[in-house]
């Protein structure tokens, strides 16, 4: 990665990845804060408050923001995650200083009108409902909350509905003058950009952002256990997980090899055992979630009501399989997606960008494309091997929804795996 970092007086991380061949660029601001830092009485202000970021500045309305940004072809959006909140635009590189004096404008002059506030509160809990009838959405907030019980790490990103409600101007203003400081920030940029000029705008821009010093969440305590709910539906989602690695973990390479050996594609172990061979499932994966002090290494699968009894052993078998014996091919294979997927997203410049500021807000600095590539390919069977031994030792989260007859007990699941 040809990147450029730069840190400002005030904390700010400023960093770019120049890709001359491309006419646009993608940039954001990545706030090293989300769900994770609220407390219990304020869940979904993190979430609540991204979104009246776009709702009005001192010298914006709501509509100009959208109406500028779209004016030059651009895009404008945000996102909120457990750790991570983001603020990003993609347009033509020519018009990248409208898109950081926007972004610039809605993270240190947003207004929160009240008037505002009650028609977007409205629209957070209408997505909340959406949430709730979507199966194979709610399914992994409530895995997420099984597996990370009584703690914000576990809580929902949207929110609860009854708090949501209640939420006022001065909960967003409270979480955003302790959490939102210029050295918990990074703005990232990828595309046709200059690191020089990107620093000189930002230190224009962003001038107001004050330092808050670092605030340590609640440490995550990985617990596991079993919710299900039986629901009228045509499938049943089952989401079974493990504690896995926590982002800064050398092995987070070899866990990624492992979960595209073992669900990653049509080709792994357990889409031809499970759906191939035995059709017990429309959808079967694995993936991976890395923390800064914790992980899981989670499967989803879709399945049938008469054929859930029968998924959850096969499902073990193949998991003390990978544990027992990995053959040096299929690692070649795994590896070779991993590769691939990687350098796929290098021709993004929205990928890009997240990509940098992630990496520096959790190892400090960039990695090159190189380093990561040598990594993978470091990664050999016999670790493989390992690692699904250890992380398939610790106690298993089960949540299931849906058309749930009967599915084995965990504790015997478990025993499967000894």
């Amino acid at each position: 990665m040809s990147a450029n970092v730069t840190r400002l007086d005030n904390g700010l991380t400023v960093a770019s990845d120049r890709m001359s061949e491309v006419a646009s660029v993608s940039l954001g601001v990545y706030v090293d804060v989300g769900t994770r830092h609220e407390t219990r009485e304020a869940n979904g202000v993190a979430h609540l408050l991204e979104h009246m970021a776009f709702k009005g500045t001192r010298r914006r309305s709501a509509r100009a923001i959208a109406e500028e940004i779209e004016s030059v072809g651009g895009h404008l959006n945000a996102y909120t995650g457990r750790e991570g909140t983001a603020y990003y635009a993609k347009l033509l590189a020519d018009d990248a200083g409208l898109a950081l004096d926007i972004l610039a404008d809605i993270l240190q002059h947003s207004v929160y009108d009240p008037e505002e506030l009650a028609r977007e509160r409205q629209v957070v809990l209408q997505e909340i409902g959406l949430a709730e009838d979507t199966p194979d959405d709610i399914v992994f907030d409530l895995y997420q909350e099984t597996a990370f019980p009584d703690q914000p790490l576990g809580r929902p990103v949207l929110g609860r509905a009854e708090i949501v409600s209640r939420l006022g101007r001065d909960a967003l203003i409270a979480y955003q003058a302790e959490n939102y400081g210029a050295d918990r920030m990074v703005l990232a940029a990828a595309g046709r950009i200059e690191h020089d000029w990107l620093v000189a705008q930002a230190e224009r821009l962003f001038a107001d952002l004050p330092s808050r010093g670092e605030t340590l969440p609640q440490p995550a305590r990985y617990a596991g256990g079993e919710l299900i709910e039986g629901r009228q539906l045509e499938q049943a989602h089952l989401v079974l997980g493990f504690p896995g690695l926590a982002a800064r973990d050398p092995r987070i390479y070899t866990a990624a090899v492992l979960s595209t050996l073992l669900g990653g594609g049509m080709s792994s172990r357990l889409f031809q055992e499970v759906r191939e061979k035995r059709g017990l499932v429309y959808s079967i994966y694995t993936f991976v979630s890395h923390f800064k002090d914790g992980g899981l290494f989670s499967i989803y699968a879709g399945t049938g009501e008469s054929e859930a009894a029968e998924l959850m052993p096969v499902v073990a078998a193949e998991l003390a399989k990978v544990s027992r014996a990995v053959e040096p091919g299929e690692v070649e294979r795994a590896a070779a997606q991993v590769r691939a997927t990687l350098l796929m997203a290098r021709e993004s410049t929205g990928a890009r960008a997240e990509a940098l500021a992630g990496q520096l807000a959790t190892f400090g600095r960039p990695l090159s494309t190189e380093e990561i590539l040598s990594e993978v390919a470091a990664v050999d069977a016999e670790a493989v091997r390992a690692l699904a031994q250890e992380c398939f030792a610790g106690p298993p989260t089960l949540v299931a929804i849906g058309p749930i007859a009967e599915v084995e007990p965990l504790e015997r699941f478990a025993r499967r795996l000894a």
